[in-house]
């Protein structure tokens, strides 16, 4: 099988609102529920064709200078949603699908420069 360039296999980081809230529970004491997240969980948009072993081999070698290690990544498929097209008057398009991968961390890991 041909190992594929990682920068094929991760897209680009998901920034979201949601997504930053998932990341921000590292740091959040103040609910007892929420202070057992100690590791923290980055989101990822990935290859469509990408499994969960390419993912954490991708992420680990992008972000090597940081030497991080991944411990767990769960996956999700997101439908296309279907749009009206006005402009061209034809009736219903289709956005694209894509698959997410939310990448868990060791503990004392992290991904941003703080």
């Amino acid at each position: 099988m041909k190992k594929r360039n990682p920068r094929q296999v991760i897209k680009h980081r998901r920034v979201t609102e949601k997504s930053t809230t998932l990341e921000s529970l590292v740091n959040n004491d103040s609910n007892p529920c929420v202070s057992r997240c100690d590791k923290p969980k980055y989101v990822f948009i990935v290859d469509r064709l990408a499994n969960k072993k390419e993912i954490a081999q991708a992420v680990e070698e992008i972000y090597k200078d940081k030497n991080i290690k991944v411990t767990a990544v769960n996956t999700i498929n997101v439908k296309p949603k279907s749009t009206r097209l006005l402009r061209t008057r034809r009736g219903v398009g289709q956005k694209t699908g894509f698959k997410k991968a939310i990448v868990t961390l060791e503990p004392n890991d992290s991904l941003d420069n703080v």
